[in-house]
């Protein structure tokens, strides 16, 4: 899922969680830009950039594509780095005058979160792991104590000395060994999701020499505290080879233990829960396939669990004799199976919750006498828990009418206790331990907001607008009490709207600088999203795509109608596959919107999925389509951004991109903003902001995060008059 943070690109934290935080006309072209100095800039935009040979131009099924920033790509090319650093400084020069109010953003912001703070522990093999942060420090420090929070603490990971002279550090997957002695982490020091696998000896805090590079995140060890797996990525950045590595030995004698030839399908490594089995998966947007092998015999090998079936997806955990399995076979919203492990392949399966038509079985936590299942319904995920000895089955009550709920950590198999993550747009995220057999919930960690945060002074509201054909698309809202829905209200519209991931309704303690002076914030749950189910998601995927435009137009048409805001003081936010989706709206509708932020925004959709060298190209055909199919092609070139840019007058546009991003390649946005600035009419501002030294997710640190949203806050208090 090339857009999606549910790719499987995206690092998995094993370590811990944290949650405080038609065709275009002809491009009339100029000579690219050199290094222009900052008082040149300030006083006019860099001018698009000319082809330094022959545009790129092909046609297809009687289309031809041409392409005059093809060039751009070149990231060697000196005059790619000279264009993206003038744009640069073009944006910082026109939004110099809101200097002073991007730092009283971000001083706002950094007042509400408490910089010295501790993560919620949780047990792990007769250990507390948690995190904390200092005051100051980028990036947190990973710690545990032996047998109870009063021990002393061991500092297993501090990420600021890992990222000590680097301008990006992202951990990826921090993983203890069985016998917690050691810690196998990956860490990602550009933004370029190309890890380094290293072990750490967690008694001398010292590094062991064995150092593997150009990884995926992923990691996961036998239980003979010897022997780990991991997976390497093909030139594509496809992570396809799964291997198995023995402490002390070079990295040249590994053990590939599987390689997955089809570009369509991404590898990773897991264990299940209760330590039995080590998984080895291949999935694509749509099919899946899993391999196991026990855990305390590494060197044996991997059993197939059951062949691909194209469509069929299903994940694996294990339980006593038997592996449970999660599958929308028959089922497109999901059913639970049961079958024995000796030959899951050939044994038959045992259906231990049906397929229902309108509740989305979206995951499962195994424990030694529970199992629970979380489940959405109307958009909204509920917790139902099974006692597995007596089969009586209870679903635990949440307190809030619209929310955001996940589960947490929950790395233990013998216990009662079930952990999961709860917020809205009014709730801090918070951490809740429930008690399977005793059903009672205990707080164990809420986000503290310091400055005094009252959520009795905002109000949340679920609404619906109806879309074209006449289907209901629900609305999330938050806004400060007192507001008068006169459509003088600045408003942020935010959407997605892709691989079913679901747009959920999370508390954000940076948002508040918006609230409270005077903006509505609302959620559009466009189909391509999985907020309704995977009927949802289908409703808007494929040939169905246009819906997921049609919809977030259709949202803020009700917005304006309803007089939470006007076309004058609305604007429309997104990113990656949710910048496409603005591209798309703001080409569609550019005078609904007075402003939009793409962050990192899948623009160039034609000649990203016309290229199947990329990252992820082949693997998205099942969600965008195949462009070598005519009908497909069609239907993308329809609404790619990039492609149908028009001499018309658009909204105020910020728009940013990563030079190292694997997943939305900087030159989409840097083209699509060249072909409007060639293009557009108007003297609306258009914004290039590249982060020359980071990927899809921006800056790592903490505090570089906030002064990112800060700026883009302070892009939209400007244009839209809301000082």
């Amino acid at each position: 899922m090339r857009r999606s943070d549910h790719s499987p690109l995206v690092p998995t934290f094993t370590l811990l969680l944290t949650m405080s935080i038609p065709m275009s006309p002809a491009i009339a072209v100029a000579e690219p830009p050199a290094a222009t100095p900052e008082a040149s800039v300030a006083s006019s935009p860099p001018a698009p950039p000319q082809a330094r040979r022959v545009p790129s131009e092909r046609t297809l099924f009687g289309h031809t594509l041409k392409d005059d920033y093809a060039w751009l790509r070149e990231r060697d090319n000196p005059a790619t780095i000279a264009h993206l650093e003038a744009e640069n400084r073009w944006t910082e020069a026109v939004m110099a005058p809101t200097a002073e109010l991007r730092e009283t953003l971000y001083r706002e912001m950094v007042g509400r979160i408490k910089e010295t703070d501790l993560s919620a522990p949780y047990r792990r093999k007769g250990y507390f792991y948690y995190s904390r942060t200092e005051q100051g420090r980028q990036y947190p420090i990973h710690c545990r104590k032996r047998g109870s929070l009063t021990a002393p603490e061991e500092v297993m990971l501090d990420v600021n000395v890992l990222a000590q002279g680097r301008g990006f550090t992202q951990l990826g997957e921090a993983e203890p060994s069985p016998d917690s002695r050691l810690l196998a982490y990956t860490v990602d020091f550009d933004g370029s999701e190309h890890y380094q696998l290293r072990i750490r000896d967690l008694a001398t805090g010292k590094d062991l020499p064995d150092v593997i590079p150009e990884v995926s995140a992923g990691v996961s060890w036998a239980t003979d505290n010897q022997n780990l797996f991991y997976v390497t990525l093909d030139a594509a950045n496809r992570p396809f080879r799964a291997w198995r590595h023995r402490l002390g030995t070079p990295p040249s004698e590994d053990v590939e233990v599987y390689h997955e030839p089809d570009d369509a399908f991404f590898v990773r490594v897991s264990r299940t829960k209760d330590d039995r089995f080590l998984l080895v998966t291949a999935d694509s947007s749509t099919t899946s396939e899993w391999r196991f092998l026990p855990a305390d015999q590494p060197t044996s090998a991997l059993q197939l669990f059951r062949a691909r079936k194209s469509e069929v997806e299903y994940s694996v955990e294990h339980h006593g004799q038997h592996f449970y399995v999660l599958t929308n076979e028959g089922a497109k919203n999901g059913k639970l199976m049961r079958v024995a492990d000796g030959d899951p392949a050939g044994s038959p399966w045992e259906e231990i919750v049906p397929a229902r038509e309108e509740v989305r079985l979206e995951g499962i936590e195994v424990f030694a006498r529970h199992l629970a299942f979380f489940e959405r319904d109307g958009g909204l995920v509920s917790i139902r828990v099974r006692d597995l000895a007596t089969g009586a089955e209870h679903t635990v009550a949440q307190p809030e009418a619209s929310y955001a709920l996940f589960p947490s950590r929950n790395l233990e198999f013998d216990t009662t206790l079930l952990r999961f993550h709860y917020t809205s747009l009014v709730t801090p995220m918070s951490v809740f331990d429930y008690d399977l057999e005793r059903r009672e919930r205990t707080l164990v960690k809420a986000t503290e907001v310091l400055g005094g945060y009252d959520p009795e002074q905002y109000a949340t509201e679920r609404r619906e607008a109806k879309a074209p054909d006449g289907v209901a698309v629900p609305i999330s809202l938050v806004y400060k009490k007192g507001l008068i829905k006169n459509g003088k209200n600045p408003c942020v519209l935010n959407g997605y709207g892709a691989y079913g991931a679901s747009s959920d309704p999370f508390f954000s303690t940076a948002r508040l600088s918006l609230l409270d002076r005077g903006f509505v914030f609302a959620i559009a749950h466009v189909r391509g999203g999985g907020d309704l189910g995977k009927r949802w998601h289908d409703a808007g995927k494929l040939q169905n795509k246009r819906n997921t435009f049609t919809d977030f137009i259709a949202v803020a048409e009700h917005l304006i109608r309803e007089g939470y805001t006007s076309k004058e003081r609305l604007a429309a936010t997104g990113g990656s596959a949710g910048g496409l989706l603005i591209g798309a709206v703001v080409n569609a509708r550019p005078d609904l919107f007075a402003a939009a932020i793409a962050t990192v925004p899948f623009v160039d959709l034609m000649n990203t999925m016309l290229d199947p060298t990329l990252p992820l190209t082949v693997n998205e055909y099942e969600e965008w389509g195949n462009p070598n199919d005519q009908a497909a092609f069609e239907t993308m070139l329809s609404y790619s951004p990039y492609d149908n840019v028009a001499a018309q007058e658009y909204p105020h546009l910020l728009v940013t991109a990563g030079l190292n991003d694997p997943r939305v390649s900087y030159w989409e946005p840097a083209k699509w903003v060249a072909r409007l600035r060639a293009t557009k009419k108007g003297d609306q501002r258009l914004l290039l902001r590249t982060d020359m030294g980071a990927g899809h997710g921006g800056a790592s640190g903490r505090y570089d995060a906030l002064k990112k949203v800060a700026f883009e806050y302070a892009f939209l208090i400007d244009v839209l008059g809301a000082r």
